[in-house]
């Protein structure tokens, strides 16, 4: 079996979104569309629970776009109640969606299918969730980055 996704102090990390894969509501988030917003407003990015505000669980340690996507780690905050239950839950492997929360800034729609091309948005949170948009934005493993990064690439392939 693998890796436990989450560590003892609640540090996890994997995928919030992934380039040039259609997700379940027809967008496409395209290399590069985070960059502005990550330099804008990298610290005030908000870890919640089913994009719900009332529902803050944790931080985000980090946030960087790679060749795959937008690779985040973070930390869900002790003695929050929600964020001991989903350490349990991703824990045990029964929670493990993640999510994006955004404003369009500049989007495009492909002739034929109709599918928006989302060329720059203005992410303002990543939320864990049951059932994420984008089918392979999923947590996949705890702390070490280049784990975590070797971790979420063999579950894209594995998908």
């Amino acid at each position: 079996m693998s890796a436990i996704p989450i560590d003892a102090e609640g540090r996890f990390a994997g995928y919030a979104s992934l380039f040039n894969r259609l997700d379940s509501g027809g967008d496409i988030v395209l290399p590069g569309a985070f960059a502005k917003s990550l330099a804008k407003r990298r610290g005030r990015i908000r870890l919640l629970f089913q994009h719900d505000p009332k529902e803050p669980v944790g931080t985000w340690e980090s946030l960087a776009e790679d060749g795959n996507g937008l690779f985040v780690t973070g930390r869900l905050v002790p003695g929050v109640p929600r964020a001991e239950a989903l350490r349990r839950l991703i824990e045990n492997r029964a929670l493990d969606g993640l999510s994006i929360g955004f404003r369009t800034v500049k989007a495009s729609r492909e002739a034929g299918t109709g599918h928006r091309r989302l060329h720059e948005i203005d992410l303002y949170e990543i939320s864990i969730v049951t059932f994420p948009m984008m089918e392979d934005a999923r947590i996949a493993a705890p702390l070490s980055a280049g784990a975590a990064i070797a971790a979420a690439t063999r579950l894209i392939r594995n998908r």
